[in-house]
């Protein structure tokens, strides 16, 4: 079976030992670093496509995002009225200031604090988990991202994810998250997979999938 490397390492570069998730993302955001080859290129247009295509077709106004990462990806995608929430404060600073023009964008850390402030004027007709999944490598984090993921979301999640139990490197967990939903969200059913057009391993490649939810309780 193909392993499914998330990461190049090139041989100029000494891997940092990794921690936990969220000193590993916050290290790689205030380092410079962004958010990885699936935020751009060919796979961004094809999840921009994706999600723009149901935005429109099912009138969304508002939608909640779990993982926002860089923002690069978030540029290309017609929300009428989002909030992004990431474990790194510096990658949510760098988007507070590249969306500092645009009101229909708002950013929070996702952090013990924040997460308490979230109410039910802060849900979302849609939640949305792209590439996240499987960088959740506690089992809490996991278990609480899910939970969060949720419970925020009013009449749809979308996740782009793969789907297969496996572990491949110290910040990379694939989780079969679909067992875990029908397990623990019996009111959320899956409406439609929809396949990536590139799989694979390397560059511009990937094992993700779109998984649409839609709540039924």
């Amino acid at each position: 079976m193909l392993r499914l490397f998330s990461f190049a390492r090139t041989l100029f570069q000494k891997p940092k030992p990794f921690i936990n998730t969220q000193n590993f993302w916050e290290s790689r955001y205030a380092s410079g670093g962004n958010s990885g080859d699936g935020s751009y290129g060919r796979l961004a247009a094809f999840k921009a496509d994706v999600l723009n295509k149901f935005l429109e077709e099912n009138n969304i106004n508002t939608a909640i995002e779990f993982g926002c990462g860089d923002g690069h990806q978030l540029g290309l995608i017609n929300y009428k009225n989002y909030l992004g929430l990431d474990i790194s404060e510096s990658v949510v600073n760098a988007c507070r200031k590249k969306y500092a023009n645009d009101s229909s964008k708002s950013f929070l850390v996702n952090n013990e604090e924040s997460i308490k402030s979230l109410s039910s004027r802060n849900k979302a007709e849609l939640g949305v988990s792209m590439d996240v999944l499987y960088h959740l490598i506690e089992n809490d984090l996991f278990e609480t991202y899910m939970n969060l993921l949720f419970g925020q979301a009013e009449k749809f999640v979308i996740i782009y994810s793969t789907n297969i139990n496996q572990r491949d490197t110290d910040h990379v967990l694939h989780r079969k998250f679909t067992d875990w939903i029908a397990a623990n969200k019996a009111e959320w059913t899956l409406i439609k997979e929809i396949e990536n057009p590139y799989p694979g391993v390397g560059t511009q490649k990937s094992f993700a999938n779109f998984f649409i939810y839609k709540k039924i309780v």
